[in-house]
């Protein structure tokens, strides 16, 4: 019986090492790997762009097409933008939401991103405020976007899509160009998610 309870202790304690050494992969080790690749990414699209400018070109799934800029957390904070919100896609960057508009245009280019694991890009979204300025450079140009809100202010379900709409919760066609961004409403699991509009109020071309 003995031997029975010991063998039952051994096996929880390595089944608790191994949740144990889960979490801290995710917490810690995948914030190591996700930062190099946000960091190559963002060196490999820069390079990209000293190449003529490809008029029309669409993004390819999972690269990254666009640096996203937020002043409020300081000059040096750039991550990249890949095409897709996939687990993949927000491993490497924040990620685009493929059938949302691209900066610029009319309607809404949304975007998510981690708030604990892979880099954790937004996790300081929460700290935004009202007339915080978004920038979204591209190979030509570079599109600021003023938040109408916080995102702590604005909490819905991951099934209400909405908040992707051309023009959010209204059917209409789009007459500006806005940004969304979102990410999970807590820093554990979380179903919610916390949202933010902004809208554009500067185009600086390159």
């Amino acid at each position: 019986m003995r031997v029975v309870v010991r063998g039952v202790g051994v096996l929880l304690l390595v089944a608790g090492l191994g949740v144990l050494g889960w979490v801290g992969w995710q917490y810690f080790g995948t914030g190591i790997t996700s930062n190099r690749q946000m960091s190559a990414g963002a060196n490999s699209l820069q390079n990209q762009w000293k190449a003529p400018v490809q008029a029309g070109a669409k993004p390819s799934a999972g690269k990254p097409f666009v640096l996203l800029r937020i002043p409020r957390f300081g000059a040096g904070w750039v991550k990249p933008v890949v095409e897709g919100v996939d687990a993949d896609d927000l491993a490497r960057g924040i990620g685009h939401y493929p059938q949302t508009q691209l900066p610029g245009q009319p309607g809404n280019f949304a975007v998510a991103g981690h708030r604990v694991t892979h880099g954790s890009p937004f996790r300081k979204l929460l700290e935004l405020d009202k007339g915080d300025q978004v920038l979204v450079e591209t190979q030509d140009a570079v599109y600021t976007y003023e938040l109408d809100g916080s995102p702590r202010d604005l909490t819905v379900k991951a099934s209400e899509t909405w908040v992707l709409d051309p023009v959010p919760g209204k059917r209409q066609t789009p007459a500006q160009s806005i940004i969304t961004l979102t990410t999970c409403q807590d820093l554990f699991h979380s179903p919610d998610r916390s949202v933010a509009f902004g809208h554009l109020v500067k185009v600086s071309k390159k």
